[in-house]
C-alpha cells in the first residue's frame, strides 16, 4: 500500500492551527539582511515578527521560500521513513515560485513520486487542505479521493482582506508609490482578496482603517448569505479589540457559535503589514 507524506508551506499558517497530525512544513525564510535570516515560525515568531515591524521601521524584511536542499533534504528522509511518496500542497502560483521549484527539486529523488499541489490560496484554507489530506491518508483513501477533497476547498473558500497601512504594499511593489503617496494622504485603506486564479485584486478603496473593517464585514455578511459556511479570521497581530469588532458586525446577521482567529504568518504580514485583518470562509461539503 502507498505511504504518502504530507507536506505543505509555511504560508499556510499551519503552525499555528492545532491538528494532531505529523505533517512536514517546507518553511519560507525572513531576512533582514545577508546576516539575519530567520526560518518562518521555527526562529522567528509571528508575533515577534510584527512586533518589529512597528518598532524597528528602517529593517524592512524580504522574504524568500525554502531552499532547493532542504526539499531535497525532506524528500529523502521521508523516503528512508518508509514514505514512497508526497503530497506537496503550495500557495497560490501567481504568488510564489515554490510551485514550480517543488517540481523541479522533486525530480532529484529517485524511486519517490512527488505531487505537488496549487492550493490557489494561503492562510487557513491552505492548512486545512494538509490537515484534511493527512486525516484521509490516515484512513487509508487514495490519492485521487484526497486531491478531489482538496479541490472542494480550493473551489469553496474566499478571504477578504483589509490593509491597515499601505507602507508594506508600496515596498513589495503592490502598489506604486505615487498612487501610495496619494492614498496615504487620503486615508485610503484598500479591501484586497484574491481571485478565482489565486492573484490579488483590489476590491473597493475606503476611507480609513475603521471604515473598512466596517466594509470588510459588510461584504463577508452579504457573500454569506444563504450559504453554509465554516467563518475565520486572519490577522496580522491584530488586538483583541478589533478581533472582537469584526465577530460582533458579523453576528449582528450570523449568529456563529465560533469563529476562529489565526495569526498571518510573517512571509505573508512582510506583503501586507501589521494590523492586517481578514474575514474568510469555506463552505462545508
Amino acid at each position: 500500500m502507498t505511504k504518502t507524506k504530507v507536506i505543505v508551506c509555511s504560508n499556510s499558517g499551519i503552525d499555528y492551527v492545532k491538528h494532531p497530525y505529523d505533517i512536514e512544513v517546507f518553511r519560507s525564510i525572513v531576512q533582514y539582511s545577508e546576516n539575519e535570516k530567520y526560518d518562518d515560525y521555527t526562529e522567528i515568531s509571528a508575533e515577534t515578527f510584527y512586533n518589529r515591524l512597528v518598532t524597528d521601521k528602517e529593517s524592512f524584511p524580504h522574504t524568500a521560500y525554502v531552499t532547493p536542499g532542504h526539499m531535497i533534504e525532506v524528500f529523502e528522509k521521508a523516503k528512508k521513513d518508509g514514505y514512497d511518496s508526497a503530497l506537496v500542497i503550495v500557495i497560490a502560483k501567481p504568488l510564489s515560485g515554490l510551485y514550480n521549484a517543488v517540481e523541479l527539486y522533486s525530480k532529484e529523488v529517485e524511486d519517490f513520486k512527488v505531487t505537488v499541489y496549487d492550493s490557489n490560496c494561503l492562510a487557513y484554507p491552505e492548512a486545512l487542505m494538509a490537515i484534511e489530506a493527512a486525516r484521509m491518508f490516515n484512513e487509508d483513501k487514495s490519492l485521487e479521493e484526497v486531491l478531489k477533497r482538496l479541490d472542494f476547498i480550493k473551489t469553496h473558500n474566499h478571504m477578504i482582506f483589509a490593509v491597515d497601512t499601505l507602507e508594506y504594499l508600496i515596498k513589495n511593489g503592490r502598489l506604486s508609490r505615487v498612487a501610495g503617496m496619494f492614498a496615504n494622504m487620503l486615508s485610503i485603506r484598500p479591501i484586497l482578496d484574491l481571485d478565482e486564479n489565486g492573484k490579488v485584486r483590489t476590491l473597493e478603496k475606503v476611507r480609513t482603517a475603521k471604515a473598512a473593517r466596517k466594509r470588510l464585514a459588510q461584504m463577508f455578511v452579504e457573500e454569506i448569505e444563504g450559504k453554509d459556511v465554516m467563518p475565520f479570521i486572519l490577522h496580522a497581530n491584530a488586538s483583541k479589540e478589533i478581533l472582537d469588532e469584526l465577530r460582533a458586525m458579523v453576528n449582528e446577521k450570523h449568529q456563529f457559535a465560533e469563529i476562529p482567529d489565526y495569526l498571518l504568518t510573517p512571509v505573508v504580514g512582510s506583503h501586507t503589514g501589521p494590523g492586517t485583518v481578514c474575514l474568510g470562509y469555506i463552505i462545508k461539503e
